[in-house]
């Protein structure tokens, strides 16, 4: 899918922390660990694989990139409850912060999913306005960590994950999102 925030094949990442990945019971971290987090939550979130299409294009961000976030926030719903995350604090597949923003629609609904969408595009305004000198791939590793902290928290690409969640927030994603893009996405 072309999309206009850079391809996550080209975007560099050390995948999970082992933090991350022990919470998931591996005993590994990295890239690897991402991926068999994502194998594990594909089934979950294949079964939204329509809506998140549908949110890619309405946005331009690459389907791939929003299943990754899915399995990351929520585990493709499967570690909600009643919708929510984060000691209620999140809503939603995307885990949609309540505290900054009104979440739209049902849990898992297609308004959902576009706003969590709409939130990453403008996650990447806002890094693009920090950072306009970056390639458009960094940018989008930057909008994935800003997704989860806000723009204000990343001071530069080498700490891009520095204060998200895990410390390793954004480059677990990309990981994710890697492999929902070889899987279909």
């Amino acid at each position: 899918m072309a999309n206009r925030y850079g391809d996550i094949m080209g975007v560099d990442t050390t995948g999970a922390s082992w933090a991350t990945a022990n919470a998931d019971g591996k005993s590994y971290s990295g890239v690897s660990a991402s991926h068999e987090m994502a194998k594990r939550d594909r089934p979950y979130v294949d079964k939204y694989k329509g809506r998140i299409t549908s949110a890619g294009q309405k946005y331009g961000v690459d389907p791939a990139v929003l299943g990754g976030i899915i399995s990351r926030e929520s585990r493709g719903g499967t570690g909600l409850v009643n919708g929510s995350g984060d000691n209620g604090n999140a809503h939603g597949l995307m885990q949609v912060d309540k505290r900054y923003h009104s979440p739209k629609g049902a849990w898992d609904s297609q308004e959902h999913i576009d706003q969590g969408a709409q939130i990453l595009a403008g996650s990447y305004s806002d890094v693009e306005r920090k950072y306009p000198h970056w390639p458009k791939e960094k940018k989008l590793k930057g909008a994935l960590a800003a997704y989860n902290m806000g723009a204000g928290s990343i001071s530069s690409y080498e700490q891009v994950d520095a204060k998200t969640t895990g410390e390793d927030y954004s480059n677990d994603v990309v990981a994710r999102a890697q492999y929902f893009k070889k899987h279909g996405y």
